[in-house]
């Protein structure tokens, strides 16, 4: 597997913000590749994250293909109108594209506290307190009791903010440094489009969909 690079990410998710404070969606779900190629290399300890990511992320896609129906999964909010006014939220038989990205949704505004959080550690610091504190702030409200406790007792084994850099970028000291300067500005692009997601799916009250 390749090393991360965060810049396709934040390129991505730039060129996602679409108008009307809307998402495109396959920028984001190109911007989102990356996030799960983080995820990968991050291994069994982010295990409770990555694992139905790459399978989300398909689904979207796939509608993305469908010569028949791309149209109404240009954007989110397309995607939500559509799925509500033709009742295919209530369906039992369809695979929702509104419900796949609030999965993904809740992936991405624990990786972005996350990430966060790492940006504001010095190189020998341990990323395993943030990580809990990142996942008690997200996506614990939204797992098991067994999930919760293996994601906690996996967060144990982190490793410090450099050798979470050197895990993601190798031993390029110009790559490690050219992500620790593209940090912020990939975190303040996420946020945005976090947040205009999140606002879409409080307008429709679709953020408890099961």
């Amino acid at each position: 597997m390749s090393n991360f690079d965060i810049s396709l990410i934040h390129n991505n998710f730039q060129q996602s913000l679409a108008e009307e404070n809307d998402v495109a969606l396959k920028e984001y779900l190109d911007g989102y590749e990356e996030l799960n190629k983080f995820c990968n290399l991050m291994g069994v300890i982010f295990g409770f994250v990555s694992k139905d990511l790459r399978s989300k992320m398909d689904i979207l896609y796939d509608y993305l293909k469908d010569s028949n129906n791309s149209q109404n999964y240009t954007t989110v909010k397309q995607m939500i109108e559509y799925e509500k006014q033709t009742k295919l939220l209530d369906r039992k038989d369809f695979t929702s594209g509104s419900r796949t990205l609030l999965r993904l949704h809740r992936g991405l505004d624990f990786l972005r506290v996350f990430l966060k959080g790492v940006s504001e550690l010095k190189d020998n610091e341990n990323t395993s307190p943030v990580g809990r504190a990142a996942y008690d702030k997200t996506l614990s409200h939204h797992h098991t009791f067994v999930v919760r406790n293996g994601a906690r007792l996996a967060m144990h084994t982190m490793p410090t903010r450099e050798q979470l850099l050197k895990k993601l970028c190798g031993e390029n000291a110009e790559e490690i440094e050219r992500t620790i300067t593209t940090l912020p500005k990939m975190l303040d692009v996420t946020t945005v489009v976090f947040d205009r997601i999140d606002n879409l799916y409080t307008v429709h009250e679709l953020h408890t969909l099961p």
